[in-house]
């Protein structure tokens, strides 16, 4: 398993905002959701990295390569915050994982293939009885 790295609290931006969703009238007035922003190239993080963590994230990275996580699920402000910083370690945590190796192509085996001709051949034969018609007797 990969270490997850950190990331300086310098490259990290939190606005807060009025969320939609849960709060009755409190949510008209008080700013609860919160916009974890984090500049990618202040991060600090290895190259191979970065770049997955961008592909994972998709359309959450702006073209000036800052990450926008936003966080407004819970009524309080300090929940919605910690929410999206578990947000932001468990994209890390999943860029951190190194890449599968490739796929190595392979042959099926002459037993195989023979197994296969051989289920073509009698299901090709069932379909032939049921098609032939008797001859006049």
């Amino acid at each position: 398993m990969a270490r997850i790295p950190t990331i300086p609290e310098t490259a990290i931006e939190e606005q807060f905002l009025r969320a939609s969703g849960p709060g009755g009238q409190n949510v008209n007035k008080v700013e609860t959701a919160v916009q974890l922003r984090v500049h990618l190239d202040r991060a600090g993080l290895p190259d191979a990295l970065r770049e997955r963590l961008v592909r994972l994230a998709g359309r959450k990275v702006t073209q000036e390569g800052v990450l926008v996580i936003e966080a407004g699920r819970h009524r309080s402000q300090d929940r919605n915050r910690t929410d999206a910083r578990e947000r932001l370690q468990a994209l890390l945590a999943k860029a951190a994982e190194p890449p599968p190796p490739p796929r190595r192509a392979t042959k099926p085996t002459r037993a195989s293939r023979e197994r296969r001709l051989e289920g073509k051949a009698r299901r090709s034969g069932v379909k032939r009885m049921r098609t032939e018609r008797p001859g006049p007797e």
